[in-house]
């Protein structure tokens, strides 16, 4: 192989990692669940219009997507959505009740028929949307979250728990869908049911908190198919509950991040104190990252940083991993009996459904004799598109940023088995700005991260302060931060690389979609550090995205991230680079979603006729039909070549096949 590779510069070498392999790749499984045994999910499908569809695994490990095109598997709630599905097996058939993108209705399906609608559509607002799905065959209801709209404006909107009739009742009756709590809180999740039925357990939140900055477990009693006298048993304004659920003897587990890490507590008891996260942002309503199995052992989701998939013992605090290459798992986990489901990746493989198996017979016995099963992948298994040589090699770093503190960094070197650089050439460096902020660039195999890597450019991801994964001090970084230490942590990586000899310093770029591109866009504003920039969906003008140009779930975020508005109005104005688009002297591209209701395109458009007249070089790409986050083969192929064209153009690569992206000046 040696003798075979040739010189040649960073970003020109071919690759057979185009836009359209890593598009066709996009997104992973999701939403996990048994129904009876089988194992139930939903995945995406970026070439069928970027829907999501539902898929069983038989028994006999035959996989099928249930439901055909155009059917779309996903809720709006909070707009991020939450569990879109759930299962039970009635006579030996499953029956399953699941949320349809379109309509956002709620829909009946036994295999061999077509969907029946259970809820009906709402004239007002954003309708009525429902999340986190329980299917109560005993009570002939399905129980779940409701989001009713009641007005046209994004915050006019009320949030309780439900019963929806499973007999179609409700298909023209609101009146018929039953509220089992009332709206004094603006936020909650899905009830979980004691194993005895007697009592049901849910999250709630309020603004102006975002749920990993506090939240409360509330209990209440099931009575005659009713909720009775609720009851917060812990959380509060400064401590954030990420999940609860019961265990098989109808103790309380949750976790809690009250000692700086969200950590498992039973009946308010730590399990199993440690400085790692058994929890995470609950951005999405039906998360989970601990499953209670009926043994008494708990499926849990650990880690700082990267994540593992273990099995805790309460009765001793141990904790045994399962074995296997994944370094990531996402917050989906499903338990049923001892089989535990999850979803897996690593640097090499993309994300697949793995089962650990718990069951007595196939225990081994490790550290002490805690039982842990094998762990195998069952579903959705990752199939290499190309030949591995070609994926990146990731190096996990911790850099020093402003005031001595740890800025966490993923960096993913140029790489290519057959072409490298003339010597005393250094690479050039794109530094990827994860969204959230509080959200986290997980450590596992990305094509678009290949696209670039195996072309001779360099990524760094770059988990700034205010990421989830390191604790709550580090989480808390960002409070009233954001565009400062964002920025700062960004432009620290990308310099250390430069000062280090590992990137060409005139050769930096940025890119960042959602709040990474608000931070893409603010380092253009108030840093010198980069030659270009990629800005996709993002935040520009604070005042106006926290004066109702948002949805609700986010409308009161920049309170901790910024500051109050009625306080602080100066540092929305200081802080926005829409205000400040005069600063921006190098090229960039902007991307965005026409349909994005969280980010929306007149943040784009006002940025934009900021920088008319100044000579800039940028493109515009608008997408019709794309939301916040693109899902469409087509958009993703698009935007990528769009953004390796920017790079080869500011500068100076030559990589073929790559269209020509229009710059404006």
């Amino acid at each position: 192989m040696g003798e075979n590779v040739q010189t040649s510069a960073y970003g020109s070498w071919p690759s057979p990692i185009d836009a359209a392999l890593a598009a066709a790749h996009d997104g992973h499984p999701e939403w996990l669940g048994f129904v009876g045994d089988e194992v139930w999910w939903t995945e995406p499908r970026p070439t069928e219009g970027g829907r999501r569809t539902l898929v069983r695994r038989r028994a006999d490990g035959q996989e099928e997507s249930v439901l055909p095109a155009p059917w779309n598997v996903r809720s709006r709630v909070i707009e991020y959505g939450g569990h879109p599905w759930a299962g039970v097996v009635v006579a030996g058939e499953p029956l399953v009740v699941f949320v349809h993108f379109a309509d956002q209705r709620l829909y009946r399906y036994e295999p061999g028929s077509e969907p029946r609608p259970l809820t009906p559509v709402s004239p007002v607002g954003g309708g009525l949307r429902w999340a986190e799905p329980q299917v109560r065959l005993e009570l002939g209801e399905v129980w779940c979250v409701l989001e009713e709209f009641t007005g046209d404006g994004p915050t006019d909107v009320r949030r309780v728990l439900v019963a929806v009739p499973l007999d179609g009742s409700a298909v023209r009756d609101r009146d018929a869908v039953r509220e089992l709590t009332d709206d004094r809180h603006r936020f909650v999740t899905g009830p979980r049911i004691s194993p005895d039925g007697s009592r049901a357990a849910w999250l709630a939140w309020d603004h102006p908190r975002m749920p990993w900055d506090g939240t409360e477990l509330v209990v209440a009693e099931v009575l005659n198919g009713t909720l009775r006298e609720p009851r917060t048993v812990a959380g509060g304004p400064e401590e954030s509950i990420a999940q609860a659920d019961w265990s098989p003897d109808g103790r309380l587990l949750y976790a809690s991040d009250r000692t700086g890490w969200w950590n498992l507590y039973r009946d308010g008891e730590q399990l199993c104190p440690r400085e790692e996260e058994f929890g995470g942002a609950l951005w999405k309503l039906g998360h989970r990252w601990f499953a209670p199995l009926a043994s008494g052992l708990i499926a849990v989701v650990h880690g700082s940083g990267s994540t593992a998939l273990g099995i805790l013992d309460p009765e001793t605090g141990e904790l045994v991993d399962a074995a296997g290459p994944w370094t990531e798992f996402a917050p989906t986990l499903a338990a049923h009996g001892e089989r535990v489901v999850a979803v897996g990746a690593s640097p090499r493989t993309a994300h697949e459904v793995v089962e650990l198996d718990t069951l007595p017979h196939a225990r081994t016995t490790s550290r002490g004799g805690a039982p842990i099963g094998r762990a195998r992948v069952i579903g959705a298994p990752h199939d290499d598109p190309v030949d591995p040589v070609y994926y990146p090699e990731p190096l996990i770093r911790t850099f020093t940023g402003p005031d001595g503190r740890d800025i966490h960094a993923h960096v993913y070197p140029p790489h290519h088995p057959g072409h490298r650089a003339p010597g005393g050439e250094l690479p050039p460096y794109v530094v990827w700005a994860h969204g959230g902020p509080t959200g986290h660039a997980p450590l596992v195999l990305d094509l678009s991260i290949a696209y670039f890597t195996s072309r001779g450019i360099g990524v760094a991801e770059v988990n700034y302060g205010g990421s989830t994964g390191y604790g709550r001090e580090y989480r808390n970084r960002l409070r009233e931060q954001w565009g400062v230490v964002d920025v700062e942590d960004c432009a620290a990586v990308a310099l250390a690389l430069a000062d280090e000899g590992t990137a060409d310093r005139d050769r930096l770029a940025i890119r960042g979609g959602s709040a990474g591109g608000w931070t893409a866009a603010a380092s253009l504003t108030s840093t010198d550090v980069y030659a270009c920039g990629t800005i996709v969906y993002p935040i520009l003008d604070l005042a106006g995205w926290g004066t109702g140009e948002t949805h609700d779930f986010e409308s009161q975020y920049l309170e901790s991230l910024v500051g109050p508005l009625a306080e602080v109005p100066g540092r929305y104005a200081e802080r926005s680079p829409v205000e400040h688009a005069d600063r921006v002297t190098v090229p960039f591209l902007l991307l965005q979603g026409l349909d994005d209701v969280i980010c929306p395109p007149a943040q784009c458009e006002r940025f934009l006729a900021r920088i008319a007249g100044r000579h800039v070089p940028h493109a515009y790409l608008a997408f019709e039909g794309e939301g916040h986050g693109f899902r469409r083969a087509e958009t993703m192929i698009r935007a990528l070549e769009a953004e390796l064209s920017l790079y080869a153009q500011v500068f100076g690569l030559n990589p073929p096949g790559v269209p020509t992206l229009e710059l404006i000046r």
